[in-house]
């Protein structure tokens, strides 16, 4: 009669962890990292007992160790390459209510313009494309994407001015 997971897993460990919590600091070199590791080989093996050959159960625990610690070395390299964005200034809070206030504004401006018109500054002007690419977006020439632009800026100026 095979044994039972808990039993089996039990003796497995008793026998095995050190041996296993070695490897794996030879490999990511750090103690506690290497005990999770163990620890998480043996909770997935409990968890896909029965094998088909449980005299593989110790090579299993061997491959799923060395696996996860190949995988905690991956992302200390991508964790090392990873640079943080430029942490920006703190704004006040007066100020940031009043930069919200203008973004309003002009969301709201934006909103009264003709579609196009507003399709148009919103790829020049929020997503910074060229005219010619806004062009082939919309399925217009290149001179009218520049004309609307145009005259799209000036009609949002003088919304925001008679809004001011």
């Amino acid at each position: 009669m095979p044994d039972d997971a808990p039993a089996a897993v039990s003796r497995l460990y008793r026998q095995h962890w050190l041996g296993l919590v070695r490897l794996a600091v030879l490999v990511v070199d750090d103690r506690q990292s290497a005990e999770d590791l163990v620890q998480e080989a043996f909770a997935e093996l409990y968890r896909r007992w029965p094998l088909d050959d449980a005299d593989k159960a110790l090579g299993y625990l061997r491959t799923t160790v060395l696996n996860r610690s190949r995988s905690v070395l991956r992302r200390r390299r991508v964790a090392r390459l990873y640079t943080p964005p430029a942490l920006r200034p703190e704004i006040s809070a007066e100020s940031e209510v009043v930069l919200s206030e203008d973004r309003l504004e002009v969301q709201q401006a934006l909103r009264k313009l003709p579609t196009r018109t507003r399709e148009v500054l919103v790829l020049r002007y929020y997503l910074d494309l060229p005219h010619a690419e806004i062009a082939q977006i919309l399925g217009i020439s290149e001179s009218t994407a520049r004309s609307t632009a145009s005259r799209g800026l000036g009609i949002l100026t003088e919304q925001l001015k008679e809004s001011r």
